[in-house]
């Protein structure tokens, strides 16, 4: 099959999957094509999985939609595909407005719920042109999904978006990830504070400040020294704040920038959390999950269905940064409940789908789209 994956100027966690899609599907046999912006293509290495990688700067300026040039560009390689898929609504506008003299059908998963402000109208105007003219609509969580069937979409569905295949860790794994963190924190490796970690971008939707502010309404009320130590994995526009914050403030804040070992971050830390104002299928927390880590996190979009019962949930507006640090507290005072917590995690790790499984719903989509061929 020929496919023609799709993509805008994107994050990690939608970077990655499309990824996942690009080397599976060229794995098995499909001759794949990328169409994305050339920051996505280095970011994510594309080329040197099996595709072959088209430039299209799709979402590198400031108008929601396309000109002449790139839907040229973009319609030359529809007419050339079986079928396409597109990563967010702005991708999937793209190439519904580049295949309107093409029959090739078209898959598009939205990654994201709308933003606030203006970004919001624009969200808008493209996920109309999603819901007309695209032929599938799978949406990372359920509320996105249910989002794209009010929205007039013909045929929809909930997107499998997997971590990267990493191995529930067992005793061993945690037990060198727990010294490895703490060496390189210069924290004893036994005993020692306990270590809070978050991680992902330092940006609006993460809510990173309302993690720091929650540490901080934490050590208010617990009688520990030293501390609890909360780390900080990823980067964004948000990041000089939060240095500036974590200064002013009491406790042990380290700020690690971006990291390609947050598995190891997790498996050596003691709670992890999520403070995010929405999510569809958080890679952070799968892999928490699948290092044996308690999770804290607020329950928005798809979190409370990865989860399956396996972590704290607090409201995801209100009072968030109170209800966090009380949800932390117990998991650090609660030994009993910080162990249910990591079995739990363990458990739930176990049923979360591989990205094999994620290629293979890929492909069954595609395939319904394109009975008899």
């Amino acid at each position: 099959m020929n496919i023609l994956l799709v993509t805008a100027v994107v994050a990690g966690g939608v970077g990655r999957h499309v990824r996942q899609l690009a080397r599976g599907l060229a794995r098995q046999g499909h001759a794949v094509v990328v169409a994305c912006p050339t920051a996505v293509a280095e970011q994510f290495r594309l080329a040197e999985h099996g595709v072959h990688v088209e430039t299209v700067e799709i979402g590198a300026g400031r108008l929601p939609l396309p000109g002449p040039r790139q839907t040229g560009r973009l319609a030359a390689l529809v007419g050339r595909a079986d079928v396409v898929h597109a990563h967010g609504v702005r991708a999937g506008a793209y190439a519904a407005l580049a295949r309107r003299r093409s029959s090739t059908p078209l898959v598009v998963t939205t990654h994201n719920a709308p933003p606030a402000g203006r970004a919001g109208v624009v969200y808008r105007v493209l996920e109309e042109v999603v819901c007309r003219r695209g032929d599938l609509v799978l949406g990372v969580s359920p509320d996105l999904v249910a989002r794209a069937r009010r929205r007039g979409a013909a045929a929809v569905g909930l997107a499998v978006v997997p971590a990267d295949d990493t191995p529930v860790s067992g005793p061993e794994e945690r037990r060198a990830a727990r010294w490895a963190v703490r060496t390189e924190l210069g924290l004893p490796t036994e005993g020692g504070p306990p270590v809070i970690v978050s991680a992902g971008r330092l940006g609006a939707q993460k809510r990173t400040g309302l993690v720091l502010e929650a540490y901080h309404r934490l050590l208010a009320t617990v009688d520990r020294h030293p501390p609890p130590v909360l780390v900080l994995a990823g980067d964004g526009p948000e990041r000089a704040e939060l240095e500036r914050l974590a200064g002013q403030g009491p406790g042990d804040v380290r700020l690690l920038g971006q990291r390609d070992d947050v598995p190891t971050l997790l498996a050596g830390a003691d709670v992890a959390v999520s403070a995010a104002v929405w999510e569809g299928q958080p890679l952070f927390l799968q892999e928490a999950l699948a290092a044996g880590t308690p999770v804290v996190a607020t329950d928005v979009g798809g979190t409370g269905l990865v989860l399956g019962g396996a972590g704290l949930l607090v409201p995801g507006e209100g009072r968030v940064a109170e209800a966090l640090a009380g949800a932390v507290r117990r998991v650090l005072q609660e030994p009993g409940l910080a162990e249910d917590l990591r079995t739990r995690s363990l458990a739930r790790a176990a049923e979360l789908p591989t990205v094999e499984e994620a290629v293979a719903a890929a492909l069954e989509a595609y395939r319904c789209l394109r009975p008899g061929r």
